[in-house]
């Protein structure tokens, strides 16, 4: 596997594949890899020619300074599990690499079509046009067939989707799905921030939502909200920032069932200070 660390290095790696007719796979990441990591780069191994994976933490889109600082980097033992499965080249740049000052300071510019309002886009103001401004350049870079993302992450399959559509990018675009513990824990990378404790509480979070698609169509869906709500904050050490009930393209809150074919209830919940995110398909 090749380690690559500049943007003239990777263009470099990247048109010797094309010059080769060799089809690129691409999973982004920000490092601090897991199984649902390993999930999407397997998958993009199997798809294509040649699979190549990013390790950045990208600054651009954390809205909160001590949620960069502290979100976990591993990159060593990245490298060695990407080798593991398959990867062809990593690319691991620093900020520096990425970004000119003047795209630090000022907010990157995109139309999102009201998919940033919701959500994540209420409690992280910036945080998406953030995501749109690094996968933007990556994709400029890497020139993909094809690009990897985990549907845990559900409104930035979205938002991405729709970046590449009115970008025009010519890439498809992979969804896969939410790789979870054996206790049923979504897979994260703050994750390894949890305290043996703290994980167990946050197994109660996918346990309810599974709980809850057994009597969703039975009542109404604003009954539905309320009890998820209410049977994840009646465990200690939970605090649920939101829940939202909403159509799985749009991305808007839906007030009745019958309002679409393509349903998902997706959630932000603080265990302890550790933001933890998951969905749940109802439709």
């Amino acid at each position: 596997m090749q380690i690559i660390t500049t943007k003239n290095a990777l263009l470099e790696a990247v048109s010797t594949a094309k010059l080769q007719d060799k089809t690129i796979g691409f999973v982004p990441t920000m490092g601090a890899l897991h199984d649902g990591h390993l999930t999407l780069v397997k998958r993009c191994v199997s798809e294509n020619d040649l699979c190549f994976v990013s390790v950045f933490v990208n600054p651009t889109q954390f809205n909160d300074k001590n949620d960069l600082a502290n979100y976990p980097r591993t990159v060593e033992a990245d490298a060695a599990l990407l080798e593991s499965v398959g990867c062809k080249v990593m690319f691991v740049p620093n900020a520096d690499e990425m970004y000119n000052a003047d795209e630090m300071q000022k907010p990157f510019e995109f139309d999102f079509g009201g998919l940033d309002q919701v959500m994540e886009g209420r409690f992280r103001p910036g945080h998406f046009n953030g995501v749109v401004q690094v996968v933007s350049k990556l994709f400029k870079l890497v020139q993909p067939t094809r690009a990897y993302f985990g549907e845990k992450d559900f409104q930035q399959l979205a938002i991405i989707r729709r970046m590449v559509s009115v970008m025009k990018f010519p890439i498809e675009i992979v969804g896969c799905p939410i790789v979870r513990e054996a206790s049923g824990l979504a897979l994260s990378s703050r994750n390894s921030l949890l305290t043996s404790e703290q994980r167990q509480r946050a197994v109660h979070i996918s346990q309810v939502l599974k709980e809850s698609q057994i009597f969703a169509l039975e009542t109404s869906v604003q009954e539905l909200h309320d009890a998820v709500v209410a049977a994840i904050n009646a465990r200690e050490g939970l605090d649920v920032e939101y829940f939202e009930i909403v159509d799985g393209k749009t991305l808007q809150s839906i007030k009745k069932w019958e309002e679409t074919d393509d349903v998902v209830g997706c959630i932000t919940v603080y265990c302890g200070k550790i933001r933890l995110i998951d969905n749940i398909r109802y439709k």
